[in-house]
């Protein structure tokens, strides 16, 4: 599995281009990437600056040594390389796994293009096949979006942290609810809530 996600990481190298500003995402396929970028600019073919999408990218970008930007100073991107959680046969996505979903967003909103490079494991008939779909909330309204969200037949999980007490809390400072849709999402326009 590793070197796919090399590989996937590798290829979307050909899309960067030779100087500019792009969003850097997050999971573990995005560390290969890190490092290949890296590796292209030590090697004087690349002049990147990068736009984290979350505190994982901003630590990446760090560890290799990544120029690091931000959406006021650059608030249009060339380009932004993420991963993804599911990748349904219409291209289709779903994001958010590892939290950084509301920022990930963000960032891939001010691009040009987006890149999404994931291995074979993410492919799906249907997305909410593999993985619950999250939805990143305000503490405050964790109530009464799991109310509404059960009234539509959705089951919202909040999520917990693990090896800490409580909920999962976002970069930024929000809760997550993974939802459990009744059957898997064959059209994810008409899901749109």
């Amino acid at each position: 599995m590793t070197r796919a996600k090399q590989n996937a990481a590798l290829s979307a190298l050909s899309r960067v281009p030779k100087s500019g500003v792009i969003g850097l995402g997050s999971g573990s396929t995005i560390v290969f990437f890190a490092e290949a970028l890296s590796k292209l600019m030590k090697e004087g073919q690349a002049e990147i600056s990068v736009v984290p999408s979350s505190y994982q990218a901003y630590m990446l970008a760090i560890q290799y040594g990544l120029p690091i930007t931000n959406l006021d100073i650059n608030p249009n991107l060339d380009l932004t390389v993420d991963g993804a959680d599911e990748v349904d046969k219409e291209l289709n996505l779903t994001k958010g796994g590892g939290g950084a979903l509301l920022q990930e967003k963000i960032v891939a909103s001010a691009s040009k293009s987006l890149v999404i490079i994931v291995d074979e494991s993410k492919l799906v008939d249907a997305l909410a096949t593999k993985f619950l779909i999250p939805v990143e909330v305000l503490p405050l309204s964790v109530g009464l979006v799991r109310r509404k969200l059960s009234d539509m037949g959705i089951i919202p999980i909040l999520r917990e942290a693990e090896r800490k007490m409580g909920p999962v809390v976002t970069d930024n400072g929000n809760f997550i609810l993974d939802l459990k849709f009744p059957e898997p999402i064959n059209d994810p326009a008409k899901v749109n809530i």
